[in-house]
Parts: C-alpha cells; structure tokens; sequence
C-alpha cells in the first residue's frame, strides 16, 4: 500500500559506452569543441541529478514499504516480471520469460533466465564482481523470506493472504520462528530454471502482483553471513540495472549502471548514473532545479499558475497521475455514519468538480477504482456524485431533516488536508443545512492520523471522517476494492461484512477477464451507486505537474506508477546538461 513515501562511475565502466551516449546526428564545429566535451565525457558519466523527499527505510526488498525505498529497490533487484514503464498495466517479462498455470488456477510455474548474475559493487575499488548467477532457488527463498514475521515488513500481510503456507509462518509467534518454517511455504525450485508457486486459491489478480518487491530473489548465504548489514555499500549484492556506489543517511545516494547486466534488460536509455539528494522541501528542490544543480522536480502549489503562464516552460512542464485516489473515510461504528442514508447524503454533498478547481489539479472520482486499473469501469460511469436534492432527501431519510439532532462531527485530516475538511463542512452546510458549530476540524501528522483511526480503538476514540489516499500497489482492481474496502482487510472504516464483500472474493478468485470486469462493475455499483453503501466519499484522482529539463527525456507520464521508476528508460544530453550547469 501506498497510503500515500550514487556516486561516481569510473571510466573503466563507461568507456565502452561513450560513442552510443552521444545524440544522433551530433555535430561538432571544431576541433576544440570535439576535445572539450570529449574530456567532459571522461570525467563526467551521462548522470541524472535529482531529488528524493524522504530518506530510505531500508534497501531489503522483503522489508520495504515505503515509495522511496521501492524506487531504489527497483534500480537494484530485477523482479519475476516487470511493471511496463511505457504501458502502466501491462506486464513484461524479466527474470521470468514464460509461465503457466494448471486448470486450477492455483498452481503457476515460471521458466527463470539463466543468465542474470549476482553482483558486488565495491565502491572502493569501483569492481563489479559477479558472485554466480540468479536462481529459481533465489526467488523461492525470496518469496518464501517475504513470510517471515522476524522482519517486521508490512507486506508480509499481503503475501500471506495469497501463497499457500505462508500463513502459516506468518502468524506464528516471532520467538518460535525459525529459517525451517519455510519449508512449509509452497515455493518450489524445481530446478535452477523452473520455480513453482502454489496459491491459496486460484486468484486471478496474481499475476498482476509479480513484479512486487516482497518476491523478488535476495542472495541467502549473504543475508546469512552478514545479517542486517548485506544491503550496506559494499557489502550488498544485487542483480538489478544499477549498483548501489553510495549510499549513507542525511547523504547523497548514487547509482551506477551494472556493468555486468546482459544486454536486453539494460533498458533503451543512456543514464550511467543516478545521483539523488534528499531534499524534504519541495520549494528547495524548485529553486535547485532552477540553477540547474537538479533535472527534474516538482511543482510548488504557490508556483503554479505563475509556470502554466509562462513559454519558458513549456517544454518542460509534464501532467501525470500516480494513480492514487484520495477520499474521506466514515467510521461506520457509531452515529451518524452507522446509518447508509447519512453516508450517502454527506456523498452525494460534494461537488467533486468545484474541489478540484480549488485545489488547482486532479481529476473528480465518484467510485474508488481508477482508469486503466483492470477491472476498473469508465472514469465516473458508475457512483452518484455531486447531487444536492438526493442529498436532503437521504438526510431526512437518516431521521436528520436539515441536519436537526446531528451529533458533533469531527473531521480529522493529514497535514496539507485541513482545507480539504473545510471544504466539506461549507458542502454540508450549504447544502444539508448543517449548523457551522456542528463540526470541528483537526490536523495530524500522517502516521497520528494512522494510529488514531486504527479500527481496535473504542469508537469514541475515533473520528467521524478522516482524510487519506490510496495509491497502488500493483494493477487490478482487487488492490482497492479488495484491499481497501472488504470487510476483511484492515477495514479502517469497522464497515460489517455483507452480500458485497462475497461478490469480491469471488472476482479475486476468478481467472476470466471478462467475468472479472462484470463483477466489479457490479462491486462499484454496490458501493457508490443511489442505493450503495458508500463506505468512503471517492474525491479526487491525483494528476500532478511535474518540471524535467529539456536535455532529459524519458517516459515521465507513465513510468514509475506501480512500484519504482525506470531509470534505464531515461535520456540524457549530456552536452546540453553540461553547458547549462556550467562544467
């Protein structure tokens, strides 16, 4: 889940890369010039400098779960199949180059290249030395590692719910666990190139999830030798597009291109390296990128409308979506979003249009699937949306005639929300006749926000809304209607179990496409048509602006949505970046 979070290549690797990273059609107009950026070229690997707003957790792919460790994780681990950087949806291959699965469903096997090598960086002697070559064992013990609850990871929970066996050692207490309880996960190495994966049922979303990091290959005689610190410099071993040459907390993290990766999976690009500051302060990282010491960054709400107007930046100004939709929560376990008619009518409420407006980007959701997730229907086909009349009328029918006895509501947001809770106290008021006493908003810190929704707390200890987002973790609809709104996932909002939650269990356990697509139309309906629950008030789907350089190209608007960007797929003109930054 994403509720919403190195150093110097050497020429000894470069060299041979030189001529291919010059633009086509490169003219020199003298002999000086052809020794200028020659030597620039030497002593300047093709590098992307950017920015990251949080430091990394960890560099273990089995532990991540936070946005800034998956992105580095994804220059790092190859996975069993790749998110398409190109095509957010489709799937490639990667270390996998075909699979199956039986008239079950729930068994897949997977034939595994037998070419990928095991790399240490030494960021000392700048060698790459290559430690054998990736297995179907690897994978398995990778998979196998992402139930072990001794690491503490949050997406241990997401595996168990779908390999078989995995359950079974993740809830095990973490003192009785031991390296032998992996045996009972079903992941088989049949041999060194067909790995086989046993699924709890035949779950037709699976597929979509093998490109996570929980699954990919770690190197066990390392992690078993050097315990926490494998995924420290010089001591990590990877197998992924780009080595780790630095890396240290508050410091900068550097990439360098894996010199030994084979040809097809270094991807179309010709970054050689990746340099990334953390830079907590959007506007630091804005002013960063105007002197021209960054390539990319992204847009200050303040600055906006001042570059929309501005030619300068028009061939620099991208528009994409991270594909996380943000919503207001009900408590469903005390008044008055107990009762379905007081949820729908604060729905129903909201003009999601005119938010958007005020917010200044975004696009208006009135069902909780986002476009070209599978599974999802056409962008506000389905739901209720901004209806005033059906709001009064559902009011009354919640026994609250223009807002008569309500109980005090408390509207709590994350920092940076408190106006989004504003903006729904004015539509309630406006158009329920809510009294303005009747309710108060607060703002918490992010993970506050998290603890005090937390569904074991006593219902007076709780919020009657709050604000949050979802973004994706892989591409079906299951990751939302599944994962955010059955009644037995975490269920933040205490909604009962019902006919609905059926309907979404049989829709993850369906392989045919479209039977899939059919249930979840009828899900979204459920949820958000005129006679739906409403759980949550769907608001918004993020599109942000984002600023890139003219000398860097790359597939910004559609790379990076489900686990971590492509740097491989990045360009640079290196000539044009050099003379900007003045080397």
């Amino acid at each position: 889940m994403h509720t919403f979070a190195r150093r110097t290549a050497r020429l000894a690797v470069i060299l041979a890369m030189m001529a291919a990273a010059l633009p086509t059609g490169f003219a020199f107009a003298s002999d000086a010039n052809v020794t200028l950026v020659s030597a620039m070229q030497q002593t300047e690997p093709i590098t992307v400098y950017t920015t990251a707003a949080s430091e990394i957790s960890t560099l273990d792919p089995q532990r991540a779960s936070d946005q800034v460790s998956i992105a580095a994780i994804e220059q790092l681990f190859l996975g069993l199949t790749d998110n398409d950087p190109l095509n957010p949806g489709n799937i490639l291959p990667e270390l996998a180059t075909a699979w199956e699965y039986d008239e079950t469903g729930t068994v897949w096997t997977f034939t595994i290249r037998n070419d990928v090598p095991w790399v240490r960086w030494d960021p000392v002697t700048d060698q790459a030395e290559q430690l054998g070559f990736v297995t179907a064992g690897d994978i398995a013990y990778g998979i196998k590692r992402a139930c072990d609850p001794r690491l503490g990871a949050y997406y241990t929970s997401v595996a168990d719910k779908l390999i078989l066996g995995c359950d079974e050692v993740s809830t095990k207490p973490v003192r009785e666990v031991t390296d032998a309880d992996y045996d009972l996960v079903q992941v088989f190495a049949l041999d060194d190139t067909t790995l086989e994966v046993h699924l709890q049922f035949s779950a037709g979303f699976f597929f979509s999830q093998t490109p996570m990091w929980m699954y990919r290959p770690v190197p066990r005689s390392v992690i078993e030798e050097l315990g926490d610190d494998w995924t420290e410099p010089g001591n990590l071993v990877t197998n992924g597009p780009f080595v780790l040459d630095e890396w240290q907390w508050g410091g900068q993290r550097v990439y360098l291109r894996n010199p030994l990766l084979p040809e097809d999976l270094r991807g179309p690009g010709n970054v050689e390296r990746v340099i990334q500051r953390p830079v907590f302060d959007l506007g630091t990282t804005f002013a960063l990128y105007q002197e021209n010491s960054v390539d990319a960054s992204g847009v200050p709400s303040a600055e906006l409308q001042s570059i929309l107007n501005d030619p300068a930046y028009a061939n620099q100004l991208s528009q994409s979506t991270s594909m996380s939709v943000f919503y207001f929560g009900f408590a469903h376990d005390k008044p008055p979003f107990d009762n379905v008619h007081a949820r729908r009518a604060f729905s129903a409420a909201v003009d999601r249009t005119a938010f958007v407006l005020q917010q200044g980007s975004g696009e208006p959701m009135i069902h909780l699937t986002p476009p070209i997730i599978p599974g999802a229907p056409p962008i506000n086909e389905v739901g209720v949306g901004y209806n005033p009349e059906l709001a009064r009328a559902e009011i009354e029918a919640a026994g609250y005639p223009n807002c008569e006895g309500l109980p005090p509501l408390l509207i709590v947001s994350f920092v940076g929300a408190s106006d989004w809770a504003e903006f729904l106290a004015a539509s309630v008021e406006r158009e329920l006749g809510c009294d303005p006493g009747v309710v108060t908003v607060e703002q918490q810190e992010f993970s506050v926000l998290l603890e005090t929704i937390d569904p074991r707390n006593a219902p007076e200890d709780r919020p009657n809304i709050w604000t949050l987002g979802w973004g994706p973790d892989y591409p079906d609809a299951n990751n939302w209607l599944g994962d955010v709104l059955h009644c037995e996932s975490e269920n933040t909002f205490k909604r009962p179990c019902g006919t609905v939650d059926d309907l979404i269990t049989q829709a993850a356990r369906e392989i045919d496409p479209a039977l899939r697509n059919e249930l979840y139309y009828r899900i979204e309906e459920m949820f958000f048509g005129p006679e739906g629950e409403h759980p949550l008030i769907s608001l918004f789907l993020d599109r942000s602006y984002a600023l890139q350089k003219p000398w860097y190209s790359g597939p910004f608007q559609t790379d990076g949505i489900f686990g971590g960007p492509h740097y491989n797929y990045r360009v640079i003109d290196q000539a044009a970046q050099l003379a900007a930054r003045g080397s």
